[in-house]
């Protein structure tokens, strides 16, 4: 499927939330239509050693996301709050005429994970720690998932000030215990 692509620094997993400023046109358009066909696009990471003209400059795994919420900011540009919905792989991507990239996307298988809550303690408090000192990161959130492994872990790899490239080597995998036994070493 042919989906539009968001690069930025920051990742977005599923059941993720992020605030978005929209201010270039080819973004607002990419918004307008993902409204107005209640679709979605796909927020991917830049990669820092890629290429603009080749399009190297994406890295490969992004997640389909849909804008949940949105308002006209103070400074009078878009805000759009979106949720990563599921992981896809991008396999090529071409340039639009007003610059917005679009890329062939496949599904993703998502993760497997058999932890239970107290395989990732004391992560889920320390996470909770966060949201509760940080209140526009759990403002973005209904609910906060807590006792869900899948949902803690996806948020600690969200909030990880780690580049983009180990980012992208923790979700190329097929499991997550990579991730869960980096993040048990750093969190403890």
């Amino acid at each position: 499927m042919k989906l539009p692509l968001f690069p930025l620094s920051a990742h977005i997993l599923p059941e993720g939330r992020m605030s978005l400023r929209i201010f270039e046109p080819r973004y607002t358009r990419m918004v307008k239509e993902a409204c107005q066909n209640d679709t979605g696009f796909v927020i991917c990471m830049l990669n820092s050693k890629g290429d603009k003209t080749t399009n190297s400059h994406i890295f490969p795994v992004g997640t389909f996301c849909k804008v949940i919420d949105f308002d006209v900011l103070d400074d009078g540009l878009l805000g759009v709050t979106v949720e990563g919905e599921r992981c896809v792989t991008i396999e090529k991507i071409e340039t639009e005429a007003d610059e917005l990239r679009v890329g062939e996307c496949t599904w993703s298988e998502p993760w497997q994970c058999g932890f239970e809550l107290e395989d990732i303690q004391p992560m889920d408090k320390r996470l909770a720690e966060i949201f509760e000192k940080f209140p526009e990161v759990n403002g973005l959130y209904e609910q906060v998932k807590l006792d869900d492994p899948m949902w803690v872990i996806n948020r600690w790899l969200e909030l990880l000030p780690v580049d983009a490239e180990q980012k992208q080597h923790f979700l190329s995998q097929k499991d997550c215990s990579q991730i869960v036994e980096y993040l048990s070493q750093l969190i403890e």
